[in-house]
């Protein structure tokens, strides 16, 4: 899952990560040129880049963050097997190599994995960087004082679904085979398909034994990747990077590390944010943020100047706000009624209540349009832009409401322009109209999560949003549609409580596929039969807006994350 205001891995309802916020065909920067503003696009090293957020960098040990690709701080010091490619657009959704030679070489059914380190790899004081502590780094994430991370490694990894961290547990995973310095072999309880993917979380990155000091690890990382932390001040709110000089750029092709220094701020408020890059005054020329997006009012006066207007990257992650039905609570356990509301809705207004178009796209699939996930266009109860009343109040009547009805629908009251007021309105206005009357639950944030991801307390009717791990319909419809994954006592996130064995079985049978182009085609078909259910009903999907500084160059947005990727940009 992924939050949108804030670069990390994985979003929803559920704020469960840390980074981005955003990733369709979406390119790179569409307002401004790729390499940057200002006289000489040519990128060169030197300098001091400021980063410039609203939330602090917390828990920064590679055990605790949740990432996706590597994450955008975090993968300035942490190196995995594998990470995102960075490049602009859909190109920059493919997984590639990072501290491994290739992406990994499955057995025939992909329940074994086997990564070689590339050649001369180094930590920040010179020693070399082995298999044995890609393991040891895995294993800690498994420690209780360590948690936050993702959880994938439990489920997949044999074995590993009790363990506890190599703290009280020394023997290690027996799933994780270290048969020399340079290889490591990971053996799964099931096929999975694109365990490259996997591969690009932090908790992949490599940990010397010797260094570990547990929880206290965060505020001195040992870097593998081409800067080290000198100043982690209030838990993430001021990080200083520079240089690791024992980094070479021979052993990695995706990170250009120009800036001499990465000073990170946060704790700032989202206007202030905006301003300063705005003003673009003397650190603040060579500033970027890394989770603040313009808002509406921003957007509209930075469109009506030329110079700011040229400094707006535009980014697509994948990332779906959606209604969402809780098939066990009346009505909407009959499915005319969530067909009603599916024609009902009028995604002209709700995507103005988003922001207006610059800022959202219309949804009617679950996926995101997005080739990597699989997207595969469609629209089971097709309406038009602005709805259909007139077919909404047909298949209420045929669901034995020919007078209307009355429903509530709960939201947060977050001002997200995602689940928040101005989104539970406009789909209110839009429901009256067919006669249904739509009152308004709005609930603080905590309590709002709280309420709609547990089974017990789940109400029929919400607003939603969901992000993926990573670029595929895998980690977008598994967490939300298969029926092994509803949590009755914990949070949950199959909200409609699907547990249908067919939907259960494709999904097993596409995690088998390591052609990811075959599986992306799989998932947009499953997407289409799921869709077909009206269990949600799709609004829109998020687009980034985001300024940087004048003097900040080489500007690369790629649709894993739809942000700019600081690992690439120039300030001198």
């Amino acid at each position: 899952m992924r939050q949108p205001s804030v670069n990390s891995a994985r979003v929803a309802t559920v704020s469960l990560a840390l980074v981005v916020a955003a990733g369709a065909a979406a390119c790179g920067p569409k307002d401004n040129d790729a390499k940057g503003s200002g006289g000489d696009s040519t990128p060169h090293k030197g300098g001091t880049l400021t980063v410039l957020n609203s939330e602090p960098q917390t828990d920064f040990d590679p055990a605790r963050l949740y990432t996706s690709g590597g994450g955008n701080v975090p993968s300035l010091v942490f190196r995995t097997l594998t990470t995102r490619n960075r490049e602009n657009g859909a190109a920059g959704s493919k997984v590639v190599p990072d501290l491994a030679t290739d992406t990994g070489r499955p057995n025939k059914d992909a329940t074994v994995w086997t990564y070689t380190l590339k050649k001369g790899l180094k930590y920040e004081d010179g020693t070399p960087i082995t298999s044995a502590d890609v393991k040891y780094g895995i294993e800690r994430s498994f420690a209780p004082e360590l948690s936050g991370g993702a959880p994938y490694l439990r489920d997949w990894l044999v074995g590993a679904a009790d363990y506890q961290g190599p703290y009280k547990d020394k023997k290690g995973l027996s799933a994780i085979e270290t048969p020399d310095a340079r290889t490591i072999v990971f053996h799964l309880d099931k096929p999975e398909g694109e365990f490259p993917f996997l591969a690009t979380q932090t908790q992949f990155a490599p940990v010397p034994k010797s260094k570990d000091n547990g929880t206290k690890y965060e505020e001195h990382p040992v870097s593998s990747g081409p800067y080290k932390v000198v100043k982690n001040e209030n838990d993430g709110e001021h990080l200083v990077l520079t240089r690791n000089t024992y980094w070479s750029a021979a052993t990695d092709d995706e990170r250009k590390a120009y800036p001499d220094t990465i000073d990170v701020r946060s704790g700032l408020d989202s206007s202030v944010i905006n301003q300063r890059l705005s003003a673009s005054q003397g650190a603040d020329a060579a500033a970027v943020t890394t989770d603040t997006n313009l808002g509406p009012a921003e957007l509209a006066k930075v469109s009506g100047d030329k110079e700011l207007a040229a400094r707006v990257g535009t980014g697509h992650f994948g990332y779906t706000n959606y209604i969402a039905f809780n098939p066990t609570v009346k009505p909407f356990d009959n499915p005319k009624v969530r067909q009603a509301i599916a024609y009902a809705v009028d995604r002209s207004s709700v995507v103005n209540a988003a922001g207006g178009s610059a800022l959202a796209e219309p949804a009617t699939t679950f996926l995101p349009d997005q080739k990597s996930f699989g997207y595969t266009p469609y629209d089971p109860f097709p309406a038009g832009a602005s709805g259909n009343p007139a077919k909404a109040k047909d298949l209420l009547a045929q669901a034995g409401y020919k007078n209307g009805l009355t429903v509530t629908l709960t939201h947060s009251n977050a001002k997200d322009f995602e689940t928040s007021p101005e989104i539970a309105t406009a789909v209110q206005d839009a429901l009256k109209k067919a006669g249904i009357t739509v009152r308004l639950q709005g609930l603080e944030d905590n309590d709002y999560r709280d309420k709609i991801h547990g089974v017990k307390t789940e109400p029929g009717f919400f607003l939603a949003h969901w992000g993926a791990d990573w670029p595929s319909g895998g980690p977008f419809l598994a967490p939300i549609f298969d029926g092994r994954q509803i949590v009755k006592d914990g949070a949950n996130f199959n909200t409609s409580l699907l547990d249908d064995k067919s939907v259960n079985a494709e999904i097993d049978a596409i995690n088998k596929l390591t052609d990811l182009g075959a599986a992306a085609q799989r998932w947009g078909a499953l997407d289409k039969k799921i869709g077909e259910k009206a269990l949600v009903v799709p609004l829109f999907h998020p687009v980034y807006k985001r300024l940087y500084g004048k003097d900040v160059k080489n500007i690369v947005i790629s649709d894993w994350t739809g942000v700019l990727d600081i690992s690439q940009v120039a300030v001198k």
